[in-house]
């Protein structure tokens, strides 16, 4: 669960605890959105390239997705990064060796198509980790893309984010969820162009 597209579920707050495998941080301010940074790329391949290191051929697919991936698009200062892993069930074959170098499990959800999300040991990232026929990465790739090649959806996608980035929400998954409307819409746009 993250500012990385989600299925356009909305979860109740209790549904969303319970996914959390450590206490999930509460916000005390508004959404910390940025503008566009440049470093961001950097950091995303920076963290890749350590994530590969780490687990080698086990990486089916490695990409940089959400906001942080979208040039121009502003963001909260958090790397999204989409790990597909042969079995995102089996933990054992990617979260302990992950660990063993500092990343921390923070989500668990084996009915959401065994979605885990991992934080990064020294960078601010959300690892999303899915299967390889998990419908997540195409919708992850495809809202990616559709951004980054028409400027009045990103355009919209900003607006959004700002305006609700100040409604004081207590956890992050409520800002996200708060986005659902406007997410479904552009992905409406990016899926008919496809078809």
């Amino acid at each position: 669960m993250s500012d990385a597209v989600e299925s356009g579920e909305v979860r109740s707050e209790q549904e969303m605890l319970s996914a959390w495998v450590v206490e999930p941080p509460k916000l005390t301010g508004p959404v910390r959105i940025d503008d566009y940074d440049p470093a961001w790329p950097a950091l995303f391949e920076r963290e890749a390239a350590r994530i590969r290191s780490i687990l080698g051929d086990r990486v089916v697919l490695l990409e940089h997705v959400g906001s942080t991936s979208v040039p121009g698009l502003a963001a909260k200062p958090i790397i999204d990064i989409l790990l597909v892993v042969p079995d995102s069930a089996d933990e054992a074959s990617y979260v302990t060796p992950l660990e063993a170098h500092g990343y921390t499990l923070v989500i668990r959800e084996p009915d959401w198509y065994e979605h885990r999300c991992l934080k990064g040991p020294d960078t601010n990232i959300n690892l999303h980790v899915h299967f390889p026929s998990s419908p997540e990465i195409e919708r992850n790739l495809m809202f990616r893309d559709w951004l980054r090649a028409h400027d009045d959806d990103r355009e919209l996608y900003e607006r959004t984010k700002r305006d609700l980035s100040t409604k004081g929400f207590t956890y992050i998954q409520e800002y996200a969820d708060a986005k659902t409307e406007v997410v479904t819409a552009i992905m409406a746009r990016a899926q008919a162009a496809r078809a």
